[in-house]
């Protein structure tokens, strides 16, 4: 008896060390109001989520005094009741490169930002993430940015980092964050041809063998997002976010002509855009499988267990092919 109760309390350990072991999932929330619908608020709960990372505001160059500025802040409708919050900053790498733009300024503006919205909001951040896909002209700024203003907040910064970024760190360098989250999505060419531009695993295990030896902590950021490639006469006209093949299978107006391909059969609006008859609309999504694929090639290569996977982004309209609690399961993975 003796024995048994030793056997199922170190299994019991076991299991729980394992499962705490377990990355926890995260999301973020990219829209320009925060409100959650009651299916978010359901995924949220189902898959144990603690913290979001919202995107508070752009930092874009003004078009007539070229200075930097917050460019469509979020406004919230409601408060977020998760444990934490982190205010994610997307940074456009041209206000880096503008002579017009000096790093002690740029950090003032985007701190002060920060509090003003905070303060309104009654909410309150142990960390800030500076998103921003720097260049070898913009590295040295970027790098002295991202010192001032962890030196500036005295708070935890953590920043987006790109397979390319990895894979030449000696030429784009480490940035000075507490920790990174690479971005594992949007590594194709938007091309009328191309196969999938938001996720190519040929093009993903080209980088893979460098996540290994990156020197900060990684998290994992996966894609549950879909959209459309707008194509007239072999051109493409653009992007429209947030369209899936269910989408177009319930309009009329379009005509499947392959398995991600559809054809304008008739002219029509569509959320404001025009879309003339004959023109292609190509659908890039990510399966289940895709996320399951990606969660074991990384787990591969990973030096350690990543602390999160957040998924981008949080919105209702993301969700409708996958499980309620597919966030978790891809999660266990790692």
């Amino acid at each position: 008896m003796k024995k048994f109760f030793w056997i199922t309390a170190l299994l019991f350990c076991l299991t729980s060390c394992s499962d705490t072991n377990k990355p926890q999932v995260a999301f973020y929330y990219w829209k320009t109001s925060f409100y959650l619908s009651q299916t978010e608020k359901q995924i949220l709960k189902a898959n144990e989520v603690q913290k979001i990372y919202i995107r508070y505001f752009d930092v874009d160059l003004h078009p007539i005094t070229e200075e930097a500025y917050p460019r469509t802040p979020i406004y919230f409708v409601q408060k977020p009741t998760v444990k934490t919050i982190v205010p994610v900053v997307y940074l456009k790498n041209k206000v880096l490169l503008s002579a017009k733009v000096s790093v002690p300024d740029l950090v003032e503006k985007v701190l002060k930002m920060i509090q003003e919205m905070n303060t309104a909001n009654q909410l309150s951040c142990e960390e800030i993430q500076i998103d921003c896909d720097w260049t070898i002209q913009s590295r040295d700024k970027f790098m002295a940015f991202i010192e001032a203003i962890k030196q500036k907040s005295k708070k935890k910064i953590s920043g987006t980092i790109r397979l390319h970024q990895i894979k030449y760190a000696e030429q784009t360098k480490v940035p000075p964050v507490n920790s990174a989250v690479l971005m594992y999505y949007n590594m194709g060419t938007i091309a009328v041809q191309s196969l999938n531009s938001i996720y190519d695993r040929s093009i993903a295990q080209k980088y893979l063998k460098s996540v290994a030896n990156y020197p900060l902590p990684l998290k994992v950021a996966l894609p549950i997002y879909a959209w459309g490639i707008h194509i007239r006469e072999n051109r493409i006209l653009g992007l429209r976010s947030k369209l899936t093949i269910e989408d177009l299978q319930l309009d009329h107006h379009f005509s499947m002509i392959s398995d991600t391909q559809f054809e304008v059969n008739e002219s029509n609006f569509r959320t404001g855009v025009f879309y003339r008859k004959g023109d292609v609309v190509k659908i890039e999504a990510i399966t289940t499988r895709d996320l399951k694929e990606m969660a074991d090639d990384l787990s591969d290569n990973l030096s350690d267990t990543p602390e999160e996977i957040i998924f981008y982004d949080l919105d209702e309209a993301n969700f409708k092919n996958y499980e309620t609690t597919v966030y978790k399961e891809i999660s266990n993975r790692f």
